[in-house]
């Protein structure tokens, strides 16, 4: 069946969601699973919506952003391990969610992308924007999504 499963994950409640059903899909099916989680960089100019920052500030800033993000991936490695199920973690830094994911699917070799949709609708969605969304419409593999 599946080989290779990315794992999306942003440690949220929904996202728990995701990280169970990769897990039992992966151990049903003898797949390994590459858990991925997307820490954003610190906004550098005004039009980013920034601030004056010392750069030694943002640099504490995006490392706890990484520490952060390198916790939730973590935590599915323990998660994987009572489960059997081998994983491998990767904290990539970037503001583009949806490219960096379809980048990692394919650099590891993966042939499921797994990930959580919080359904915005309306407003919110135009606002936010659809990173699910974004990525089944480019996505060249099967993609699971749970709400």
């Amino acid at each position: 069946m599946y080989q290779h499963i990315l794992l999306a994950t942003d440690g949220s409640e929904l996202s728990e969601k995701a990280v169970r059903h990769a897990l039992a899909l992966a151990k049903l099916s003898h797949a390994t699973v590459t858990a991925v989680n997307i820490s954003p960089n610190y906004p550098r100019s005004y039009f980013e919506g920034s601030t004056m920052q010392n750069p030694d500030d943002i640099a504490r800033i995006e490392d706890g952003w990484e520490r952060a993000a390198q916790g939730i991936v973590d935590k599915v490695v323990a998660e994987g391990a009572a489960t059997g199920v081998p994983i491998k973690t990767l904290v990539i830094k970037s503001d583009m969610i949806a490219e960096a994911l379809l980048e990692t699917a394919k650099k590891e070799n993966c042939d499921l992308i797994v990930m959580a949709s919080h359904g915005y609708r309306g407003l919110k969605r135009l606002l936010l924007g659809s990173e699910t969304q974004h990525v089944l419409t480019h996505a060249t593999i099967p993609v699971l999504v749970l709400r």
